[in-house]
């Protein structure tokens, strides 16, 4: 039997899990990651600390599997779209205003590049069409700017920029070639023009301010690309498979984003239709939700969406043309609304009495709500109170990082059974967030009806019942949980010689289990709150106005 081995590195930590050639899990282990927040919207991580991280949970998974490292026949890493600057002797260049050598990762999302991104969107140049019409400040082009006019000594010094997850890659195995998929999906390479490093437009550098770049070939930043799951180099150095418990020369696939990760672990994934065509996809939108959330689909043709990334091509699945929606902050914000709120130390007891995480005693007070108040459906708990999601902006199909939340419907209570509705009122704002992105893809073209979910959220009933219904989708979860770990383990199978992607997706993914979106009222409910959640967008931009005219 061959056992393949994927390492997710995440915002908060480093996980890897170890698969058998039918995507049966076998054992998995975590390890923190340090987050450093030296000033707002900066947000910081160490490259050695995500690499000692890797160490602690590849060696945990394979105690956990009963392997022993020379078991492992290919290795899959995918990771946040974080940006890391080595010098030209692979240390650590800061990239942080404390000067500080260890902070060398800007993470995915950091912000200090939003007037970055402005000047770049104000050029209007033809390569925007192929991320919605914008660069974010998550992205990595933005993110280069800021370092070049903000700590020029440490841009000057840097010999490598990176994407996290080839980054990894490169630790692995000393190859400093660059994934397609990172390239694509937050560089501004066009993968349709090519994998010679034609798809940099020299034009467009130069306009921004990165002439540096072109002058030196895009050596700095990748001057060789190939797609997913291609072996690299002579497999595991030396050196990276003492530190792992890994066999030297073990193949390793070229990297991938982490939801992108999630979207190859998901969307061969079995929904009881049989054998899996091309056609399908064109119903199916991965969802992979975290601290924040990505919406991935695919076709064909390019298809261009205003606010909403891509067309990538060839960014997750080869031939296909990428289109990714998301949401800047869906875990994160969930977190923040439950845990800041005056409740919440109560809630934190109750936990531990009932031996039990919050968000279990969240739903099981939602439902009591429900049921004390007479409705058919606990859902129907928010008719005054409404949420608009836009706490860390709007990546999709707004793109506008410098939107803000709003809450309506507060009172003087601040109980427990207050904060439950709250919670609800997020989780539903949250889905009329991915409702809006759907309708934006299928007006496009795409005719999604179905949603293949991975993540955090996908643990959660509540979250996946909300979704189901304000969508109005079918929902799909795969019999692996662990989607993103799965996906990075088709990455090593296919590093391996196991064979083409698409084929290892299938025969990796297996049957999922589908949510059903309810009818009736509760449907019709959601169709006047989702108006609201419209509603209060354009509430929020009046009164910007009416205070920027000040």
């Amino acid at each position: 039997m061959k056992y393949f081995l994927g390492l997710d590195v995440g915002t908060g930590s480093a996980r890897a899990g170890v698969f058998t050639g039918k995507g049966v899990r076998l054992g998995s282990a975590s390890a923190p990651i340090r987050l450093w927040k030296p000033a707002p919207d900066h947000v910081e991580q160490s490259s050695e600390d995500i690499w000692r991280a890797c160490r602690v949970a590849v060696q945990q998974a394979l105690r956990a599997a009963g392997l022993n490292g020379d078991a492992i026949d290919g290795i899959g890493f995918d990771a946040t779209c974080s940006l890391v600057a080595i010098d030209a002797e692979g240390k650590p260049v800061s990239i942080s205003t404390t000067g500080r050598a260890e902070q060398n990762v800007m993470v995915w999302m950091d912000h200090r590049a939003t007037a970055q991104a402005e000047r770049i969107n104000a050029t209007r140049h033809a390569v925007l069409r192929y991320v919605g019409g914008a660069v974010s400040p998550e992205m990595q082009t933005p993110k280069l700017l800021w370092l070049k006019e903000s700590l020029p000594t440490h841009w000057r010094r840097t010999a490598q920029f990176f994407d996290l997850a080839d980054y990894l890659t490169y630790r692995a195995t000393g190859d400093a070639t660059r994934s397609l998929c990172t390239v694509v999906c937050k560089w501004t390479y066009l993968g349709h023009a090519g994998l010679d490093g034609s798809g940099w437009d020299r034009d467009f550098f130069r306009q921004v301010g990165l002439d540096e770049l072109v002058d030196d070939g895009f050596a700095r930043i990748g001057a060789r690309i190939r797609p997913m799951g291609q072996p690299l180099g002579r497999g595991l150095t030396a050196t990276a498979a003492r530190e792992l418990g890994l066999r030297a020369g073990t193949p390793v696939g070229v990297g991938i984003i982490d939801a992108h990760a999630g979207g190859i672990g998901l969307l061969g994934t079995s929904a009881g239709q049989g054998r899996l065509r091309a056609a399908d996809l064109n119903r199916r939108l991965a969802l992979i939700g975290g601290t924040s959330s990505c919406h991935m689909a695919v076709s064909r043709e390019p298809r261009f969406v205003r606010g909403i990334w891509g067309p990538y091509y060839s960014a997750m699945l080869p031939g296909f043309w990428l289109t990714e929606g998301g949401q800047s902050a869906t875990g994160a914000l969930i977190d923040h609304i439950v845990f800041s709120h005056a409740a919440a130390g109560v809630l934190k007891l109750e936990a531990r009495r009932q031996s039990r995480t919050v968000y279990e005693v969240l739903n099981a007070r939602v439902e009591a709500l429900g049921k004390a108040a007479g409705l058919p459906s606990s859902s129907l708990l928010t008719r005054e109170l409404h949420v608009l999601p836009d706490f860390h902006g709007n990546r999709s199909p707004r793109s506008d990082p410098t939107l803000r939340g709003v809450v309506s419907g507060l009172s003087l209570s601040a109980t427990l059974d207050d904060l439950a509705r709250l919670y609800l009122a997020t989780i539903q704002a949250v889905a009329y967030g991915t409702r809006h992105i759907i309708a934006e893809m299928n007006r496009k073209g795409y005719a999604i009806d179905t949603v293949l979910v991975c993540g955090g959220g996908s643990k959660n009933p509540l979250f996946l019942r909300e979704h189901a219904t304000i969508t109005g989708c079918r929902l799909i979860l795969p019999r692996e949980p662990e989607s993103v770990l799965l996906g990075s383990a088709i990455l090593g199978a296919a590093a391996a010689g196991g064979g083409k992607l698409p084929a290892l997706m299938v025969a990796m993914s297996g049957e999922g289990r589908a949510v059903e979106p309810a009818g009736g009222a509760v449907a019709g409910y959601h169709e006047a709150k989702y108006r609201v959640f419209h509603r209060l967008h354009r509430d929020f931009l009046a009164a910007r106005r009416l205070m920027q005219a000040r």
